[in-house]
Formats: structure tokens, sequence, C-alpha cells
């Protein structure tokens, strides 16, 4: 697929979305509060306000060049998303009434500080029938108390208590 055509798909959603909301009604925009705050008028943001992007490593995206890919000057850790890019996507998104996929993308903001290999644990525990209720509330209370990640620590406390309504956690 084209560049072109790529950017034009774009503009289409966006003038949709900011008639809109996702289900056809007036969007009701929200804002987060932050100050500096995007909207959709920043979006794309890597071409409105690319000063502003910086990856989980610190670089900012005017520095990526593939010259600096192949030379070994950027990284894979270089290519990280950082959790103030997640929520500045997710202002874009509440600027156009789609607040869920703005909570969305504040709770992966959130999970950023989660080593790779927990947060894969942790997917693995929340499949049915994988874990304890008392397993999946240790879960949380990590989540929670190590890398601060309290609406998604929520979650898992609430998977817990939907797991045993309905009967699908692991038996004792």
């Amino acid at each position: 697929m084209d560049e072109a055509l790529i950017k034009q798909i774009t503009a289409e959603v966006l003038k949709n979305l900011n008639a809109t909301g996702s289900t056809g009604t007036p969007a009701a925009p929200r804002s987060s509060g932050r100050a500096g705050t995007v909207t959709a008028a920043h979006y794309p943001l890597g071409e409105k306000i690319p000063d502003q992007l910086a990856s989980a490593s610190g670089k900012r995206l005017p520095e990526y060049s593939l010259d600096k890919v192949i030379s070994g000057e950027l990284t894979a850790e270089d290519f990280r998303i950082s959790p103030d890019v997640l929520k500045m996507q997710a202002d874009v998104a509440d600027s156009v009434g789609r607040t869920p996929f703005g909570d969305n993308l504040r709770r992966a903001a959130e999970l950023t500080a989660v080593p790779d290999d927990e947060l894969l644990a942790v997917y693995n525990a929340l499949r049915p029938y994988r874990s304890t209720k008392a397993e999946l509330l240790a879960i949380a209370d990590k989540l929670e108390r190590d890398y601060h990640c309290v609406v998604s620590a929520g979650f898992i406390r609430e998977a817990a208590g939907v797991y045993e309504a309905r009967g699908r956690l692991r038996a004792d």
C-alpha cells in the first residue's frame, strides 16, 4: 500500500471521528487534564509534533534514520514506545470522543514499566484455568506495588472475581 493512500485513509477516518463518536452520535470529547494535551489537530503526531515524541530510551523522532539503524547506532531498545507517547495518543483519542480507546492506551502506557517476561507471565496467568484466585490477586498486588500499574491491577482483581463466578479458576 502506498504512502499517499495511507495518508488519505487516515485523513478520512479522522474526519469521520471528528464528526461522530464510535456509535455514530456526536462525539463527547474528554481531556486527560494533563498540561499540553494533544488533540486530533496534532495527528499524525510524527508529522505534526515530531520533536515532542521520544522513545522509551529517550531518543527523539528526528534522530531516527535508516543509516543509524544500519550502523547500529539505533538498537531495538530505541524503538520501544514510551508511556508519554502512548498518553499523547490517548489524548488524541479522547479529543475525538474515543474514550474507551484512550483508556486502553493509558493502560498500555502503565504496562510499559513491566518487564516483557513478567508481562507474558501475567498474560498466561489470565488464561482460563491457569491460575487460582489467590495467584491472580498476588499478581495484581505485585503490579500495583512494584510497577504502579493501578488500573491494570484493578482489572486483574476484577478478572479474578469474574473467573471465580464463572468457574474459570484453576482448582487449588
